[in-house]
């Protein structure tokens, strides 16, 4: 099942069915068994039609998050923690990098605010004192106050390599700023939880021409994650659940750098595509 938050209301599309559900985000997602409840909310909810659900979608959809703070995991791919390594060679912080894939302890980091994440078609922004900054896709959980995994959804967590790789300590200014995250364009509720071998893409493009384009499983993930959201649970609480990013396996040449006007499409099986437009901030 796919939970859409639009301007209108919560659209809860059930396969091939789309119903309009009267509530309180928060609390909608907020539970234990959200499958099952969705399942039953469906049975009494308000069918609508296909051209309707299609205007909803493209002219009010708003990112699928209330007032859940968003976290983000580190390094927890091959790939993340080489590429991480290789932009902090010269401050000399790239053994950080190297010891904490290898760590038991996992890196997790405070990412967003609610308003400061951008909806799918939304705009996410590059930093003005940064001449490096790349998209990060990852699968992005959602996990209930009780510390449960109940959703998914797809994130883009906008990063500033040259910011970060001057002095791994300045990585809240690389990672944290205005529109720096995109959720989107929905909360996917399996019934089961999501497998292994799902794929997640990333397409960015520059005036219609690609630039780049890589997929990867998650499988290729170091950690899994039911640990991820065990050690953020820890020692926070999150009355109405918490967003938690995964990290990245995909990460650009360092050739490459974001500019005004890209285009960044991140796809992950089964949940969809979350795309947003590179700007700067007024």
């Amino acid at each position: 099942m796919k939970l859409f938050k639009t301007k209108r209301g919560i659209l809860l599309q059930d396969n091939n069915d789309v119903f309009l559900v009267n509530g309180d985000w928060d609390s909608l997602i907020n539970q234990e068994k959200l499958f099952a409840r969705l399942s039953e909310l469906a049975r009494r909810s308000k069918r609508i039609d296909d051209t309707t659900f299609d205007e909803l979608i493209n002219t009010q959809l708003e990112a699928p998050i209330g007032k859940q703070e968003v976290w983000a995991a580190g390094v927890t791919y091959l790939r993340s923690r080489d590429a991480r390594m290789e932009e902090s060679k010269d401050s000399g912080g790239a053994d950080f990098y190297d010891k904490v894939y290898a760590a038991e302890r996992p890196e997790l980091f405070f990412k967003a605010l609610p308003h400061r994440v951008a909806a799918h078609n939304g705009e996410v922004y590059i930093r003005k004192d940064s001449i490096w900054n790349v998209p990060e896709p990852e699968l992005t959980l959602f996990i209930n106050s009780a510390g449960t995994v109940q959703g998914y959804t797809i994130g883009n967590d906008m990063s500033s390599r040259s910011i970060e790789g001057e002095n791994p300590l300045y990585l809240p200014q690389a990672k944290v700023y205005e529109k720096s995250a995109a959720l989107g364009p929905c909360l996917y509720v399996p019934e089961k939880p999501i497998g292994r071998e799902t794929s997640i893409s990333i397409i960015i493009r520059r005036n219609g021409r690609t630039e780049f384009d890589e997929a990867i499983k998650l499988s290729r993930m170091k950690r899994s994650l039911d640990e991820l959201a065990g050690y953020l649970y820890r020692e926070c609480v999150f009355e109405s659940g918490c967003f938690l990013m995964t990290g990245t396996g995909m990460v650009p040449p360092n050739s490459f750098t974001l500019a005004t006007g890209d285009e960044i499409d991140i796809t992950i099986e089964r949940i969809g595509t979350l795309r947003n437009k590179v700007a700067i901030r007024p």
